[in-house]
């Protein structure tokens, strides 16, 4: 519960994200949406602001008929379907946007959201999805799997994300309160940005899977189909296991995949939300090899009551509890090393051993309702209350006569 002393929002609250496109609905928009409803229940409609939007005219979309506040990118050819080319631009246009009659500032930030610029009167909060992974840690992996990159403009790609990582440390100041989605998160902002957050897990959509099916003896790898999810490494290990694989999802990767996927893996692409909650429902394992910032999919997955054999890095360690650490209700298995050495080695013994006998569904589950929204929207609004409390007594002192501070009678 809240603390009654706190004092109110203000009515005039802006929403940043990056873009909001139908083509890039993910984890990040998810948290959008939560604020957003937060917002609306505490009786505030926030002023969402993106660098693009693709979505408020579309009847589906959560969007439909909302005002959002847009960058110069907006209006720039293909701008609003492939926002992303314009990445040299994007922290110029973020900076543009003219945010001076919101006191409060909620930022969603993966890449520039975050750089928006305010005053020492505006309170700034910003949920950190990731600090920008191809332009730090990251960066090599996505160099070696890109096609522009090889092919002559690699010398110019580095410079440009040389300089998108002076930016994204230096606007990193910019912001008063920072939350991070993991501890994992957490501590590459404080490695690049040199600055404390709080730990926030993302809201999950638990309630859309059933775990109480019975399981079929495939497993599950489930991911969009990109150079840092690793998808290669789970399809070369299931190649030498020789066991049911299926792969949902799309992306780049696709074509590369097929290409090196053995008879055992099966590749379905895009499935719908009803296709998903099945697969995830009968699975006898979901695999996942990526290192995640936080990792939505394998959190859907103990949802549906499916254990999880996952990189011991990343978010993960913060979403599965491991069956080798001999703790109660396990929900998954950590591998070691990002190697398939390393997944066949746990599959082996996940496998031969029976090791899925050890772990019930319902237990799964009920580890998976702590990433609820629910759990999300009352840790949000503690933390909101808080720091606008703090943010309204600095300025009070700040405001404060010099001399009075001193108790000197000028």
């Amino acid at each position: 519960m809240l603390d009654h002393s706190y004092k109110e929002l203000p009515n005039r609250v802006a929403l940043v994200h990056e873009w909001f496109a139908p083509n890039s609905v993910g984890g990040a928009e998810q948290v959008v949406q939560a604020i957003d409803n937060i917002c609306t229940k505490l009786g505030i409609t926030p002023q969402l602001t993106a660098l693009v939007d693709g979505e408020s005219d579309l009847s589906k979309s959560w969007l439909y008929k909302r005002t959002v506040k847009t960058s110069i990118i907006q209006k720039l050819p293909f701008g609003k379907t492939h926002v992303q080319h314009y990445l040299p631009l994007l922290p110029y246009a973020i900076e543009q946007i003219d945010l001076t009659d919101y006191p409060l500032i909620i930022s969603s930030n993966h890449l520039v959201a975050k750089g928006v610029i305010t005053s020492p009167d505006q309170l700034h909060i910003s949920y950190i999805h990731t600090p920008v992974r191809y332009a730090w840690d990251q960066m090599h992996i996505y160099l070696k799997r890109s096609s522009l990159a090889n092919t002559g403009f690699g010398p110019l790609i580095r410079w440009q994300l040389h300089h998108l990582r002076q930016w994204d440390q230096l606007t990193a100041v910019r912001v008063n309160r920072l939350i991070a989605n993991s501890r994992f998160t957490s501590r590459r902002i404080f490695k690049f940005w040199g600055r404390e957050s709080d730990v926030l897990h993302p809201p999950v959509d638990v309630n859309r899977f059933k775990c109480d099916k019975p399981r079929d003896e495939y497993y599950l790898c489930l991911c969009r189909l990109v150079p840092n999810k690793r998808v290669d490494i789970v399809v070369k290990a299931f190649n030498r296991l020789s066991l049911p694989l299926i792969v949902v999802g799309d992306g780049p990767e696709m074509n590369y995949l097929k290409r090196i996927a053995g008879p055992t893996v099966q590749f379905l692409g895009h499935q719908s939300r009803r296709k998903v909650e099945d697969l995830m429902s009968s699975c006898r394992a979901f695999v996942y090899a990526g290192i995640e910032d936080f990792g939505i999919a394998p959190v859907e997955a103990m949802a549906a009551g499916s254990p999880v054999i996952g990189l011991a890095r990343g978010g993960l360690l913060d979403t599965i509890r491991c069956v080798s650490r001999n703790i109660s209700s396990p929900t998954g298995l950590l591998f070691r090393d990002q190697t398939v050495e390393s997944l066949v080695e746990a599959v082996t013994w996940f496998h031969d051993s029976s090791l899925w006998h050890q772990f019930d569904s319902e237990s799964i589950r009920l580890w998976a309702d702590q990433f609820s929204p629910e759990r999300f929207s009352v840790r949000f609004e503690r933390i909101l209350f808080r720091a606008w409390n703090e943010h309204l007594n600095d300025c009070a002192q700040s405001s404060t006569d010099p001399a009075e501070q001193l108790g000197l009678n000028l």
